[in-house]
């Protein structure tokens, strides 16, 4: 994997997150009948475009922003060429369809607009987009069709398309949203958690964000683990990204069973960094964090970084 209708969340914001006892102090951890392996019953994804208007090249560039509502964690990619549709049965095929998450895993009810590919050395920034050349403007009633694939839930390498689903997003560009506030759209009560959280995670290793500081170019975060078993553990998180109030979703994406996690000795602690490149203008920072919560099965968590 690379890159609306509404869904009320109701139980679902005591699904998301449950807080738990560990001595003197709580973590947080999913419950055990939301784990991955089930598909969620949901609308899906959702977009809106932002602009449109002739590309560099003189070809009709729809620029979007995309929503999950499929009411749980999820990533989104494009499954092909995009289509224009008139109002008058007329279709033109846009083969440059920039529709996704860039393979990071959205949480429930937020919006974004681009994200990082590229390489490591030499990251690029996509903004989510179609264009169809030899169209020079849209008529009034025109309707954008995008083939899309996405996957809800936890991430497990083992059963990775257990929540595989493919659907048909179809944007209504009547109506250009410029406006629009990033990264939630809906809020979902007891979703995004603060950055001191302790996290159950792997063999009972408690995982905690020690500190987030903003550097030249980014952002670094010092993570801590505590192993209160009799074993060494690992507890991998991969290179976690952070989105903010841009829309854009930093850092390049890699499975985080890949990245390399220290090693947590028994009765002991380990620290460590991870770092993701981010313009020091923007603010509003929330990180998605997948948690290794069993062997290559990871469950996910929003942190708040907005204070920094």
């Amino acid at each position: 994997m690379t890159g609306s209708a509404r869904l009320g969340v109701g139980p679902l914001a005591v699904a998301l997150v449950a807080a738990l006892a560990l001595g003197a102090c709580d973590y947080v951890v999913m419950p055990p009948e939301e784990s991955a392996g089930t598909a969620v019953n949901a609308e899906g994804w959702s977009a809106v475009p932002t602009a449109i208007g002739p590309g560099e090249d003189g070809a009709l560039r729809i620029d979007l922003a995309i929503e999950n509502d499929t009411g749980a964690w999820s990533t989104l990619e494009a499954a092909g060429a995009a289509r224009l549709r008139g109002a008058d049965g007329s279709t033109t095929d846009c083969p440059t369809a920039v529709v996704g998450t860039g393979g990071h895993r959205l949480p429930p009810g937020f919006r974004m607009r681009g994200f990082i590919s590229g390489t490591k050395a030499e990251p690029v920034v996509e903004t989510i987009r179609v264009e169809c050349p030899g169209v020079t403007g849209v008529t009034p009633g025109a309707k954008l069709a995008l083939d899309t694939t996405f996957w809800t839930g936890d991430f497990d390498y083992y059963d990775e398309d257990a929540t595989r689903t493919e659907r048909t997003i179809e944007v209504d560009l009547d109506k250009v949203a410029a406006d629009l506030t990033y990264p939630v759209a809906i809020p979902v009560d007891g979703l995004i958690q603060p950055a001191s959280t302790p996290i159950k995670a792997i063999n009972d290793v408690v995982l905690t964000l020690a500190d987030a500081v903003r550097t030249d170019d980014g952002l670094e975060m010092t993570w801590k683990t505590t192993n209160p078993g009799e074993y060494p553990s690992f507890v991998h998180i991969g290179q976690p990204p952070v989105i903010g109030a841009d829309g854009i979703l930093y850092g390049r994406y890699e499975s985080p069973d890949i990245a390399e996690a220290p090693l947590t000795p028994p009765g002991g602690e380990e620290t460590w960094t991870t770092t993701v490149a981010v313009p020091p203008e923007v603010k509003g920072l929330i990180v998605p964090l997948s948690v290794e919560s069993q062997a290559r099965h990871f469950v996910h968590y929003a942190i708040d970084l907005t204070d920094r």
